[in-house]
């Protein structure tokens, strides 16, 4: 499997223009997107929306396959494909390169976003309004990113994917709310997990499960599972 450390290799076999800054690019699709045909892991991180028509987008443990507009979240050393991704309108991908956080607050607080440990069939799925929202925000990066760069640009631009963080913590929320009659049934299915875990007495013999034991079982990421029960219990 190949593993690009640097976004300029990356852009190289994707066929998209080299990137303006060595460790931060931004790539618009134009209604095609693709990241090459086979799997792939890289030192960045990786924000995107899109609408799709066809194609495969995996990541995680899934596949994605869904025609609203959704966001995807990426970690660095994710295994990744993108394969002939065709969208019913324009959509963006962001690549931050870890060494493009460092000195700055988000190197630490990047982590603290479960959605970038979610399967991609747990993406966000947003409202027109949130969509453009994210649009706006995405519109503001591209102005610095391609304005001539000085001492000001990383700040502006991390500024900018902060926010856009920030908003997706704040509708991934609103998604789990709305989709209550589905998130509760996971967490039924979770206290019935754990009940007969309890019951088998395996909790003398092994202890506590894990939240990652416990999402296998429910064939959901651990992440998800983890900000779904708080979001549940408060």
């Amino acid at each position: 499997m190949k593993h690009y450390k640097s976004l300029i290799d990356l852009s190289r076999v994707a066929g998209t223009p080299a990137p303006l800054m060595p460790l931060f690019n931004i790539v618009e699709c134009n209604k095609v997107c693709s990241l090459g045909e086979h799997e792939f892991t890289g030192d960045f991180y990786m924000i995107g929306l899109k609408k799709f028509i066809s194609g495969m987008f995996h990541y995680g443990r899934t596949r994605y396959d869904h025609d609203n507009g959704s966001m995807s979240f990426v970690k660095p050393r994710q295994v990744l494909q993108m394969n002939r991704l065709e969208f019913e309108e324009n959509g963006f991908l962001i690549f931050i390169h870890e060494d493009f956080l460092t000195g700055h607050t988000l190197y630490n607080d990047i982590k603290k976003y479960g959605f970038f440990e979610y399967d991609a069939n747990e993406a966000l799925h947003l409202s027109p309004q949130e969509e453009q929202t994210i649009w706006d925000l995405y519109r503001k990066i591209e102005t610095e990113y391609s304005n001539n760069q000085d001492e000001y640009s990383r700040e502006i631009i991390l500024g900018h994917v902060d926010t856009i963080l920030k908003y997706s913590q704040r509708f991934y929320k609103r998604q789990f709310l709305n989709r209550q009659n589905l998130s509760g049934n996971t967490v039924s299915k979770f206290n019935h997990a754990l009940s007969a875990y309890f019951d088998k007495g395996w909790l003398q013999e092994k202890g506590l499960p894990s939240v990652k034991q416990m999402a296998t079982q429910l064939n959901i990421s651990p992440g998800y599972l983890s900000d779904l029960l708080k979001q549940e219990t408060g």
